[in-house]
């Protein structure tokens, strides 16, 4: 059954490698943030360096969520995932943080040229997981699927891309997609370093990629939005729990007082968050009016003369 080590055991590295496909998870580190699982697969295109170290080609897509993912400050966690379809069943979980060596770079020219690595015109990065964790499984339910071949599609469109710039097409040069397309996730978390170089230098509009009332207004993390509001919140929290400690610190003695506190705070405390997180200075406003109102119940005590 389920089994735990460190390192990934010498004897499943050959199962690894002949795995045909694999999953890739990640996520922002603000709860707002999207879950992202990422399908990876290709002939030569991952591999174990050693029993802690698993790299994997990453190719160029519309779609950008590992890379932002390791690039946030203080979250870089990255889970493989692989299961087989064929033979004995098992589930294989490498947890680790991920390192990225973008296109171009000197880390990743060094990585490809000592690791004998066959790049393609749509190479974007090469990923590293520093795993500190293994976690394999049955796989009981995990069914049998016969495999047929890979699809050769991705490669042919970044072939003929490259093509066309080699041609003195400029408008279908790596970078340039990269900017329209990688430049932000779709939490508006940061993309890939060539691609924000690009998009500055060449003033190009990023592709939006969410709908609705969840889309980011602004790129920059969600994070950085909502970073105001949490100030205030602790503002407002941090100001009533002094008038209380003020005020009422010495009646908090009694336990009567306690009592009849625990009761009275909880209504007040709950409509004090929701003003603080309202995204309107006029609510607030709106709760100072109401606050003020003879016939409303007094903000900390039912009964003053306890």
């Amino acid at each position: 059954m389920g089994h735990f080590y460190e390192e990934i055991p010498k004897s499943m590295i050959p199962w690894i490698k002949a795995q045909k496909m694999f999953w890739v998870a990640s996520a922002p580190l603000s709860g707002k943030g999207h879950v992202n699982v990422s399908p990876k697969g290709g002939d030569d295109y991952f591999g174990v360096l050693d029993t802690k170290t698993f790299w994997y080609h990453e190719l160029t897509g519309s779609g950008n969520e590992t890379v932002s993912h390791i690039y946030e400050p203080g979250n870089n966690r990255v889970t493989i995932l692989m299961n087989a379809f064929e033979g004995p069943p098992r589930i294989m979980r490498l947890f680790g943080h991920g390192r990225v060596l973008e296109a171009s770079t000197p880390a990743f020219e060094a990585f490809v040229k000592e690791h004998k690595i066959d790049c393609i015109p749509g190479t974007r990065s090469i990923i590293l997981i520093d795993i500190h964790q293994v976690g394999t499984s049955c796989g009981f339910s995990v069914p049998y699927y016969d495999f047929k071949e890979h699809r050769p599609i991705l490669n042919d469109f970044f072939k003929k891309k490259a093509e066309k710039e080699a041609a003195g097409n400029k408008a279908e040069s790596l970078p340039k997609y990269w900017a329209s397309k990688n430049a932000w996730s779709m939490d508006g978390l940061p993309g890939t370093h060539n691609a924000q170089k690009t998009m500055k230098s060449d003033g190009i509009t990023p592709l939006k990629k969410m709908v609705g009332p969840l889309a980011p207004t602004a790129y920059g993390g969600p994070g950085t939005r909502h970073a105001f509001r949490d100030m205030l919140l602790a503002a407002v929290m941090g100001a009533l729990f002094a008038v209380l400690v003020l005020q009422y610190g010495g009646r908090m003695l009694d336990r009567d007082v306690l009592v009849k506190a625990e009761r009275a705070i909880i209504s007040p405390l709950a409509t004090l968050t929701l003003a603080a997180l309202a995204p309107t200075v006029g609510a607030l406003r709106e709760l100072a009016l109401a606050n003020r109102s003879t016939d409303r119940p007094n903000l900390f005590f039912d009964d003053q003369t306890a």
